[in-house]
């Protein structure tokens, strides 16, 4: 919200500074981002007269003017086309700091010949929005000498404030001005009143089809000129960044700003029929002002004529309907729309605009009459001529019922608050933020202001009070000792998250953080099959959908490393993916990418492989707080972005922990990355809670007796995981160690689908030594659980 001084002073009597308005609006909760005295910037800025213009004798688009500014004569090269003898201009003089480049002005030499100043345009004084070639020209009565912001009336203050969801009374300068009043920084000025008499009925009439818009107000008026707006209109506007347009569109952005008051103004030879306003029933199409075309989803509130739809209640006007040059007759509108509904209209199209912002936030329902009456006579003001004729006022519906009161005790506010206000300051504070007060015994009956939706009860009268009265006032009060012990500040997930970052980092990992979002075209090929769920408003083409994993945002980044000329390395990052395309259906990841081959070294080089993977995932999920024995290893949920039979699964139980393996080739294409990378992703958020929440390990237990290494070879199908082998085998005696493949045949010495395993078990006795017969019935029962498998001994 931009407004300036001399606009807060139309609706306050005031003489506060600039500075203690901007002090005052931030301690009343309308806090102040930015104060910008235009008067402070351009005041080194004086009107000039150029004497005499004259060719540059070294350059043919140069001139050479004689430049006085009353007091002394400068030279100037100039090379502006309408730089002439006897134009009144701005001057800038040496030492000046020009507003666009924030450089100070110095005298230099130009083709030869000194340039002891300069000659200002609009653009170099950041006042012209749209930007125009030349220097500023200025009439013939302007006063040479005198300071240009000052004479020009460009020397006004602006502040631009920060406004929270709930005031939607202070999107208004009025609005702003009460509450200052009420701070005790000036007297409001009584609102004005309207005196507009209508001579015919209005020959359009209104319906209301919908509860979403229950009430409606609407003006015809004839015989309008739509020229240009007033200067003081189109410096009001600029000065907030409005860009002026034309008489009757500049009169409802003022009302906009002025008054919280939203208007739409329809030309009204353009109009066929009556009016409805009705809820859309999806597919209607709407060309918009701002040069767009939407298509009404159902629900949607819509203004329609004979000939269908010509605005979006709140949210845009028609492109058919709009005022231009030709315009004559206008119909003016004010009408109060449901703001849930606004809001939502507007989210769905993508459509912001001004009088959306206020609608969804709820302006005031009782001022829809009297802005109209308000708006009507400035038109006839701005825009009319002798033959001006106003109809009278067509009002569909009424005014929503806002009346409601609280009893405020006269001792709550010191209760809740801790501040104690005088009784009859708490009274002055209400009545002058347009509170009504009846009194009752040691108490109010407060009735709340239409224009304050915010207020829902004594506790927001109270919050009223004290924010005038100022918050500097409550005093500091120590808060309580904790007698409990403290929580933990993270849970477990933040805890494993952190870890799983540590560990990754440790193992030589170059951790990359990355956007959320990504491609949809290449998202499908990552998990992500929801269409609908693409972003409606990405900050880029190429990021329109939700990650449904962090392997593409980091295959990318190693993809750009290798376009420079570094292909080999490992790099992860932890964090979000959204498995369901919504941010609350997410879980925690961490994803890690090998390409290329360790550094070249003497003792040789090794390429990335899937088993380098596989130990970093097994690592990390151990760090976590896996036990390693409880992993199995699965090879038909692999997921299409991997290689189909060089990838596996790391599962506990049902639940699906990691993915390891080579990345599709054909989805490495896609991306432009290198044909062969390997690829890790680790589901941390999907690890059961630990057990035991002690932090403490167990003691360590060694035996003194010898362990006993056996080799086994077996024969089994080709297809069954090592794993499934290795898992029956520990389990075949509890003196079983360990167990693992240390070689893997398939040849023709096998039947054609089968290999064989070859698998050392170590034996560690805990109570006596082993003997041959023990160890010869451990073996037993070794052959006998991998039987069960379907892995018999290798002859």
């Amino acid at each position: 919200m931009k407004l300036t001084l001399s606009w807060l002073k139309k609706y306050l009597e005031t003489d506060a500074s600039a500075h203690a308005i901007a002090e005052k609006l931030t301690a009343l909760g309308l806090e102040v981002e930015q104060v910008v005295d235009r008067g402070k910037v351009l005041a080194p800025f004086v009107i000039a007269h150029i004497v005499e213009a004259t060719q540059h004798p070294n350059a043919d688009r140069l001139k050479l003017c004689s430049v006085t500014d009353g007091t002394k004569n400068y030279q100037v090269v100039c090379g502006a086309p309408n730089a002439r003898t006897g134009l009144k201009i701005v001057l800038a003089r040496v030492g000046d700091v020009i507003p666009r480049d924030g450089v100070a002005l110095k005298a230099g030499s130009i083709r030869g010949v000194e340039s002891q100043a300069m000659c200002c345009s609009a653009d170099e004084l950041n006042l012209q929005h749209d930007r125009a070639d030349g220097i500023i020209e200025l009439p013939d009565d302007a006063p040479v000498g005198k300071n240009y912001a000052a004479w020009a009336g460009l020397d006004d203050v602006t502040f631009e404030l920060k406004l929270t969801p709930n005031r939607p009374d202070c999107a208004g300068v009025y609005g702003i001005a009460r509450d200052l009043a009420a701070a005790g920084l000036g007297t409001l000025k009584p609102l004005a009143r309207a005196n507009v008499q209508g001579n015919f009925p209005c020959p359009v009439s209104v319906m209301l089809e919908t509860e979403a818009a229950p009430h409606f107000a609407l003006r015809l008026v004839r015989g309008v000129h739509n020229g240009p707006s007033p200067a003081w209109l189109q410096r009001l506007l600029r000065d907030i960044g409005l860009r002026p347009i034309s008489a009757l569109v500049d009169i409802t952005n003022f009302f906009t700003f002025a008054y919280a008051r939203p208007l739409h103004v329809f030309d009204a030879k353009k109009v066929q029929g009556n009016l409805r306003v009705h809820a859309a029933a999806g597919g209607e199409t709407l060309a918009a002002l701002n040069d767009k075309t939407y298509t009404l989803q159902p629900g949607m509130i819509a203004i329609s004529d004979d000939t269908g739809v010509i605005s979006l209640a709140g949210v845009v006007g028609g492109a058919t309907t709009g005022c231009d040059d030709t315009t004559t007759d206008v119909l003016i509108e004010a009408a109060f729309f449901n703001p849930a509904r606004t809001a939502q209209t507007g989210r769905e199209l993508g459509v912001v605009s001004d009088a959306r912002w206020r609608f969804e936030r709820g302006i005031d329902p009782h001022f829809t009459e009297a802005g109209l009456d308000l708006a009507t006579q400035m038109v006839v003001d701005v825009c009319g001529q002798n033959n001006t004729q106003i109809s009278h006022m067509v009002v569909a519906g009424a005014a929503p019922d806002h009346t409601r009161s609280y009893v405020l005790p006269h001792t709550y506010g010191a209760q809740l608050m801790g501040v104690d206000v005088p009784i009859t300051e708490q009274a002055e504070i209400l009545s002058r933020l347009g509170f009504v007060l009846w009194e009752k015994k040691n108490a109010w009956d407060v009735g709340v202001p239409s224009w304050r939706p915010d207020v829902m009860g004594k506790a927001d009268l109270v919050e009223e009070i004290v924010r005038v009265k100022g918050f500097d006032m409550i005093p500091a009060t120590s808060l309580p000792r904790p007698q409990a012990t403290t929580p933990a500040a993270l849970n477990i997930l933040q805890k494993r998250t952190q870890v799983a970052r540590r560990v990754l980092a440790g193992a030589g990992l170059m951790e990359v953080v990355t956007l959320s979002f990504m491609a949809g075209d290449v998202a499908k090929h990552f998990g992500w099959h929801d269409l609908s769920q693409k972003i409606v408003n990405p900050i880029a083409a190429d990021l329109d959908v939700l990650r449904p994993s962090l392997l593409p945002n980091v295959v990318g980044v190693a993809a750009r490393n290798a376009a420079r000329g570094l292909p080999h390395g490992a790099w992860f990052e932890v964090g979000p993916v959204f498995s369901g395309g919504k941010p609350g259906q997410q879980e925690v990841a961490a994803a890690c990418v090998w390409a290329g081959a360790t550094p070249r070294h003497w003792q040789g080089q090794k390429v990335f492989d899937v088993f380098d993977a596989k130990a970093m995932a097994l690592h990390v999920l151990v760090q976590l707080g896996l036990n390693p024995a409880s992993v199995m290893w699965d090879i038909s949920q692999i997921p299409s972005h991997f290689h189909p039979t060089r990838s596996v699964a790391l599962k506990l139980g049902p639940a699906v922990l990691a993915h390891v393996g080579e990345l599709h080739p054909t989805v490495l294409t896609l991306m432009d990355a290198a044909p062969r990378m390997v690829g890790a992703e680790i589901f941390v958020g999907r690890l059961p809670p630990p057990k035991n929440t002690s932090t403490h390990r167990g003691g360590l237990t060694l035996s003194a007796l010898q362990p006993v290494a056996r080799d086994f070879a077996f024969v089994l199908e080709a297809d069954v995981p090592a794993a499934t082998l290795l898992k029956a085998i520990k389990g075949a005696d509890a003196l079983i160690a360990g167990a693992d493949v240390f070689d893997v045949y398939t040849g023709d010495k096998l039947p054609q689908g089968k290999k064989s395993l070859a698998v050392a078990v170590v034996l560690q006795p805990t109570t006596q030594t082993l003997t041959e017969t023990d160890i010869d019935a451990i073996s037993q029962k070794i052959i006998a659980a991998a039987a069960k498998a379907g892995a018999v001994i290798r002859g």
